[in-house]
């Protein structure tokens, strides 16, 4: 699964970096993203690439309750075409979630330790995810979703899952709604080959979603 994440980036450079237009929110570096959080998400809107703050932990439309977002904070992706808590979202309401690092925890004798993944240079990269709107006593809220996959070769000793980053020559066509059908869609969920990504051990302190500085990310040990 993928249940922390980092967003330090400048607000100037993921405009550059994912094309986007229109107001921006204002972002806060971020070193330790937990769910319930609102996050910066890319959707397509007129044919533009809009940077958008979404609650972490998807809300059906029909849920009667919006607490289940707190149970939905990924989505798999072998069933998110099927699903029914996802299905829909997987065919109109796709999106980026911008990211520059994320954590895994690797069980080991002492313990579970937290691994700090993120691209060699630093740099942004985004998870394919899912958005929704829910409406009810507490207004609207819009929240997504973050779709995991099988790790690949640098993750399979830390973690069982991982998130699906994808490449950028793919954002267009995750964004497109008018995309639906799943032998399109799907190939784009695979695990992420590029060679560019290094993960290392970092501090306990990330365990706890109260700590949110860059001690969260400095190596350990």
């Amino acid at each position: 699964m993928c249940g922390r994440y980092t967003l330090k980036t400048p607000v100037e450079t993921l405009v550059r970096r994912f094309d986007l237009s229109g107001p921006l929110p204002g972002l806060s570096p971020s070193y330790n993203i937990a769910p319930s959080r609102k996050v910066a998400a890319v959707v397509l809107q007129e044919g533009q690439r809009r940077l958008e703050m979404l609650r972490w932990g998807l809300v059906p439309s029909w849920a009667d309750d919006p607490g289940i977002g707190n149970r939905m904070i990924n989505a798999r992706a072998e069933s998110v075409a099927e699903k029914p808590s996802y299905r829909g979202a997987f065919r109109s309401r796709r999106c980026l979630i911008l990211a520059d690092g994320f954590y895994e925890w690797k069980r080991e004798n002492n313990g579970r330790q937290p691994y700090h993944i993120r691209m060699r240079d630093g740099s942004p990269f985004a998870f394919a995810g899912l958005w929704e709107s829910w409406s009810g006593r507490e207004g609207e809220i819009r929240s997504c979703t973050i779709i995991t996959t099988d790790p690949n070769d640098l993750l399979a000793p830390i973690h069982n899952r991982m998130p699906v980053i994808l490449d950028p020559q793919d954002y267009d066509l995750w964004l497109d709604i008018s995309v639906r059908d799943p032998e399109v869609l799907l190939p784009l969920l695979a695990p992420y080959e590029g060679a560019n990504l290094e993960a290392y051990p970092v501090s306990r302190l990330v365990n706890s979603p109260t700590n949110d500085d860059p001690a969260c990310v400095e190596p350990v040990g």
